[in-house]
């Protein structure tokens, strides 16, 4: 019996530091097991993120990269020689009047955004509150939104020609039909912005009815209780909510206003003085082989947009939301 328990306990004590390794090897596995959970945690909105991010810098960053590259060169578009010209194309497009005096030609389509700014905030106001056929009248608003741009430079430009429909329109009631809608700079652009003002009102509206129905329905039974209009409704429950909708709205305005080009282009092609920037820039590019002078054109119209809309955030900033 002596000789069976110091056995026993021989081998007791020559177990027991294997059992103490087993012991620290076993807490170490959850430790590693954390640590790579904490890892794969950290990681996986990158991973999910890799994908767009590679699309974003292949297809935006490095093709802007390159334009300000080439506006610094006098590429043609074709010949592997880029010489530098420094900022020349750049000086070319501020000191050239038949360069810089297509920007006057925004003016027409900043006017048409004011104006179809405030038709689909009237609208948007209006059809918000209980009417009969609002649905139909939504469907209407935003149906011009959803036809293919070129599809509608077709449309008006049969709509505008001599003897076309708004001159049968007009004769109807004894008007004169002799005047050339698109052969003038002044009609032109005037016909081309209310062209603009049908079609893309529909998005302002739908950008306005989605943040006046986001309002509580409490405010307005308040107010109705109180006894306040509808004038007074808009003007202190609506005006205030729908602001930053409003902001992106006016940023949008100036933007597309800077930017025009599928109308104008497929209407006239930028004759009888209805060249846009774009119009511009694509006409120089393609036609007339000088990349490196649309690359630099294109580059002022971004920095204006951007500047644009820094000034627009300075004077109307996104209010803050405090969810605590």
């Amino acid at each position: 019996m002596t000789e069976t328990t110091e056995v026993a306990s021989v081998k007791t004590h020559r177990a027991a530091p294997s059992r103490r390794r087993t012991g620290k090897s076993g807490s170490s596995r959850p430790q590693e097991h954390r640590r790579w959970g904490q890892l794969l945690r950290r990681a996986t909105p990158w991973l999910f993120l890799a994908a767009p991010l590679v699309l974003l810098i292949t297809f935006t960053y490095v093709p802007v990269g390159n334009m300000i590259y080439y506006s610094f060169t006098d590429w043609d578009g074709i010949s592997p020689d880029r010489n530098f010209t420094g900022a020349d194309n750049y000086v070319q497009i501020f000191t050239r009047p038949e360069l810089f005096r297509v920007f006057f030609v925004s003016f027409y389509y900043l006017a048409a955004s004011v104006a179809q700014i405030a038709i689909a905030l009237y609208f948007a106001t209006v059809l918000s509150f209980d009417l009969r056929f609002r649905n139909l009248f939504k469907g209407l608003l935003f149906f011009p939104y959803l036809i293919n741009g070129v599809a509608i430079g077709f449309v008006f430009l049969y709509f505008f020609q001599d003897g076309g429909t708004l001159d049968s329109v007009l004769s109807w009631f004894g008007a004169d039909t002799d005047h050339a809608w698109l052969g003038d700079p002044e009609s032109a652009n005037t016909s081309l912005a209310a062209v603009s003002v049908w079609r893309f009102t529909g998005l302002n509206f739908v950008l306005f009815l989605g943040a006046i129905q986001s309002i509580p329905g409490e405010l307005y039974e308040a107010a109705q209780l109180d006894g306040a209009t509808r004038w007074q409704q808009f003007r202190h429950i609506i005006a205030p909510n729908i602001r930053p909708v409003l902001s992106l709205s006016v940023i949008l305005a100036i933007s597309g206003s800077l930017a025009v080009f599928e109308i104008p282009w497929i209407m006239t092609g930028g004759a009888t003085g209805t060249s846009t920037f774009v119009i511009q820039t694509v006409k120089l590019a393609f036609q007339f082989n000088k990349t490196g002078l649309a690359s630099a054109a294109a580059v002022v119209l971004l920095v204006i947009i951007l500047l644009i809309t820094w000034i627009q955030r300075r004077l109307v900033p996104d209010e803050k939301v405090d969810l605590v």
